[in-house]
């Protein structure tokens, strides 16, 4: 299978599967707004599909949907005056609550948010202004309206994909595969404009199709790691500011330097290993490397594969971030953060106690913890010890384990909201030692 091919592969993987549910669910909410404020029961009028599934830029496990309700004009008197925007916000959560009163449904802030079992919907009850803009609520402190011009967005992305060859969207949704597999917690409005913003930078890919997926996502990345840091970015079309929850130049340097390695392998047998260690396991799997995988499995007669894998049992949108520390103790000796080492480039002695920890997180509680320890190279499968099982915690968000035998290890977290992944971090741990040696 050619490059090209193994790309447009990876785009069919990446393809929502449960379009039928999210449009039902869709229809149920616009049908019971519709029946509050018109008297209706229509499932698609006055309401516009927004966010990244609107711009169709979403992938599957999309997790956070968004819709607004067109509110009739003649209602505005009923709500412009004091506390208008929590009635408002109040009045649609009860039409949905009374057409649904088993689903979970509450005001949060700007939306009604109504909670399914693999994802949310966020309602936005708004009042269409003559050009084309939505006037909002915003319930903090003493409430206010607000704009927003979701049209110009979406507008704006099926442009500059028309003008790019669908190079737009295809960038959009690689790059949410990355930022699912290194837990780049930013959100989709600022994925789609700062793809929008890389593809009318340059015009090397407005006629290119999947063959030159490679080249663009390496321009790609290297052009997110030399962007200045800063607080916010204007979006594509409304140029509204779209907030940068976190810095994320770093691991955008990093996946440029995956992207020239996986360039570098390509028609080798590690050339897709190398690509799913930029985007993940919703790219295609070479068949040569898992051959030589299960080989070396068979080369110790009792090691069994225990290797679990989160993508196997939760739907992954990444949009918050956690980050994980690890103190390393031993009887007799200070104290210190494995992160602190690994900037030194050295490697854990054995027979050290690690508590791995969440240092800081800002995913809005609750939110459930999972982890999981796998132990690589020869002396793991050697010894039967690959682990990689998932475990939720305990409650304490930490886990203790030993340095117990050589090899490049690693702890990794998730965190899971509504049944969704949507902040991950991992931490390597190499332990140094002979490989034939006995921890």
């Amino acid at each position: 299978m050619g490059l090209g091919e193994t790309f447009e592969e990876f785009f069919s993987n990446l393809q929502i599967d449960n379009a039928e549910t999210i449009s039902m669910r869709y229809g149920e909410i616009t049908a019971a707004l519709n029946k509050k404020f018109r008297d209706t029961e229509s499932k698609t009028d006055n309401r516009l599909q927004v966010g990244s599934y609107g711009r169709d830029s979403a992938i599957k496990g999309v997790s956070d949907l968004d819709m607004l309700y067109i509110m009739p004009i003649g209602s505005w008197d009923d709500y412009k005056g004091d506390r208008g925007q929590y009635k408002l916000l109040a009045a649609a959560s009860e039409a949905i609550k009374d057409r649904y009163p088993t689903t979970e449904i509450f005001v949060d802030r700007l939306v009604v948010r109504v909670l399914y079992e693999t994802f949310h919907v966020e309602v936005q009850p708004v009042f269409e202004m003559e050009d084309g803009s939505f006037k909002y609520p915003d319930t903090y402190g003493d409430g206010k309206w607000k704009i927003t011009k979701p049209r110009d967005e979406i507008a704006a992305m099926s442009e500059v994909d028309k003008q790019r060859n669908g190079n737009l969207r295809r960038l959009a949704k690689m790059a949410r595969a990355w930022k699912n597999k290194h837990g780049v917690g930013i959100g989709g409005l600022l994925i789609d404009t700062l793809a929008h913003n890389f593809l009318v930078s340059t015009n090397e890919y407005d006629e290119t199709s999947f063959l030159y997926c490679d080249e663009m996502s390496r321009d790609f990345f290297a052009y997110l790691a030399e962007l200045p840091d800063q607080d916010y970015f204007a979006a594509l079309g409304s140029g509204q500011q779209v907030k940068v929850k976190k810095k994320f130049q770093k691991k955008a340097k990093k996946a440029h330097e995956l992207c020239l390695k996986a360039i570098k392998a390509e028609g080798s047998s590690t050339q897709n290993a190398r690509w799913r260690k930029v985007y993940g396991r919703k790219f295609p799997a070479d068949v040569a490397a898992a051959v030589k995988k299960s080989d070396l499995v068979a080369d110790a007669q009792n090691t069994t594969s225990t290797e679990e894998f989160f993508e196997d049992y939760f739907p992954y949108d990444v949009r918050y971030n956690i980050h994980l520390e690890c103190q390393v103790s031993q009887s007799g000796f200070r104290d210190f953060l494995l992160t602190d080492w690994l900037v030194k480039r050295l490697r854990l002695q054995r027979r050290k106690s690690l508590k791995f920890y969440l240092a800081w997180h800002d995913v809005p509680e609750p939110f459930d913890l999972y982890w999981k320890v796998l132990n690589r190279g020869p002396e793991a499968v050697r010894r039967n010890k690959i682990r990689g099982q998932i475990v939720r915690d305990a409650g304490h968000r930490e886990r203790t384990e030993t340095t117990d035998f050589y090899g490049d290890h690693y702890v990794e977290c998730v965190a899971i909201k509504n049944g969704v992944v949507v902040a991950t971090d991992r931490i390597h741990v190499p332990i140094e030692g002979e490989m034939d040696g006995e921890g």
